[in-house]
């Protein structure tokens, strides 16, 4: 059961949302969900990970890269999304820093079956060490609707400390619909923790240029 207050989370969200109009910004802000930790220790207890889905996108702007083939190539740049083929992979020569720099670049990427399988040869480990190696896509499937989902995607990953920020909305969203991202994403990682709740020491929102506001 969640312990996070509806009306605390209406109120935190109305509030964000408030402070935002009285400072208008020249980009749109993104909703950040902060999260501390308790009674876990990284080096002994088994650090976790993973993803879940929300209803809303959070980063629309996003940026994505398309690792792909000829045919998922093509559609790339008919959607004006970034792309490199297994040529441009090849010129990175398994370059480390280039890699990393390639990883820093976008926050996630999307990998034909054709390359997805190359990705090792040609790369080495680095887009799997940043947390970023590719997600597949077929063409029996639409690359919109792939990239639509990427951005919609959360992914709560425990390394060495216990406080971690993840994306889940943005103030060009309704209320209701940052609210809705707000439960999933909280929910979702309660369940990943080894002592649900009470694992959880503190939960804040904040935009991108806004103050912190404590909501658990």
């Amino acid at each position: 059961m969640s312990k996070l207050s509806s009306d605390g989370l209406r109120e935190a969200i109305s509030q964000i949302k408030t402070n935002s109009e009285t400072k208008k910004r020249k980009f749109t802000e993104t909703v950040e969900l902060q999260i501390g930790l308790k009674n876990y220790d990284p080096q002994k207890d088994k650090r976790f990970s993973g993803s879940v889905r929300l209803p809303h996108i959070p980063r629309p702007k996003m940026r994505v890269c398309m690792l792909g083939d000829a045919q998922h190539v093509e559609e790339a740049e008919k959607m004006g999304l970034d792309y490199m083929d297994v040529e441009s992979l090849k010129k990175l020569n398994k370059n480390k820093k280039l890699v990393k720099k390639l990883a820093k670049k976008y926050h996630a990427f999307l990998a034909s079956e054709a390359v997805i399988k190359q990705i090792p040869r040609l790369l080495g480990p680095g887009l799997n060490k940043a947390g970023k190696f590719p997600t597949l896509v077929s063409h029996q499937e639409s690359l919109e609707a792939k990239l639509n989902e990427t951005k919609a995607m959360v992914k709560f990953q425990l390394k060495k400390v216990l406080c971690m920020g993840v994306a889940v909305g943005n103030l060009a969203m309704e209320e209701k619909q940052i609210f809705q991202n707000v439960q999933l994403s909280v929910n979702f990682l309660v369940s990943l923790l080894k002592k649900n709740w009470q694992n959880v020491r503190s939960l804040n929102l904040k935009s991108t240029m806004g103050k912190a506001i404590r909501i658990y």
